[in-house]
């Protein structure tokens, strides 16, 4: 992946992150057991809780698999949406989602397949994917770099969830990334501030931190 910073942030206190909302995705009830009658009630419930969160002058990095239906279904539900979106295409978006660079380009502030941030100092590598290589992770504790990304619905209650590769990633994921999805954030974004201090505490219970990151 390339070095170059993207976005470079010295505040990070209005910076958000999400990722797998699946707007209209009548099939992602089943596949990740969530909680919604339907998908007008999850569409709603994704949306409330979005805006409750996010700031109008929010910035928003969603990391993928926005919605279901092409064009149209992407435009009219970012037009409800609090903030600035930021958007790393996932592999739902190249399917089912917008089919041309400007169509991309009109619904998001920014769209890239992947990029690299930098936050109050800390750089940040976003992908839908998480990685299992990926430069920076092994260093000082002080100047390690984060992986964020999504793709995988891990949960927070591990029983709701039927992912195929849930299991696999809980067993496999540095401390250092984290799954900005909704299904593992209470279907909400989370904050920079509240993100950075999790992944901190990862590192803090890791045993096997000595293994990956150098002396």
């Amino acid at each position: 992946m390339s070095t170059r910073v993207n976005f470079k942030y010295e505040d990070g206190s209005k910076i958000f992150f999400t990722s797998d909302l699946h707007f209209n995705h009548e099939n992602i009830l089943k596949f990740c057991k969530r909680p919604f009658k339907d998908v007008q009630e999850m569409n709603e419930a994704l949306i409330e809780n979005y805006n409750n969160k996010v700031p109008e002058d929010g910035i928003v990095f969603n990391l993928g698999d926005f919605a279901w239906g092409g064009f149209k279904p992407y435009k009219d539900v970012l037009e409800r949406l609090n903030g600035k979106t930021i958007f790393i295409r996932g592999n739902h978006d190249r399917k089912n989602g917008p089919q041309t660079e400007e169509q991309y380009n009109r619904l998001f502030e920014f769209s890239s397949h992947q990029m690299l941030i930098e936050i109050e100092g800390r750089k940040v590598y976003l992908n839908h994917f998480p990685f299992l290589c990926y430069s920076g992770t092994f260093r000082d504790k002080n100047a390690l770099v984060y992986q964020l990304h999504g793709h995988v619905h891990l949960s927070n209650v591990r029983h709701r969830n039927t992912g195929r590769d849930c299991e696999r990633c809980f067993n496999m994921l540095f401390p250092t990334q984290y799954d900005v999805g909704v299904d593992f954030n209470d279907f909400t974004p989370i904050s920079w501030h509240e993100l950075d201090a999790r992944i901190k505490e990862q590192i803090e219970r890791n045993d096997n931190l000595k293994i990956w990151v150098e002396d």
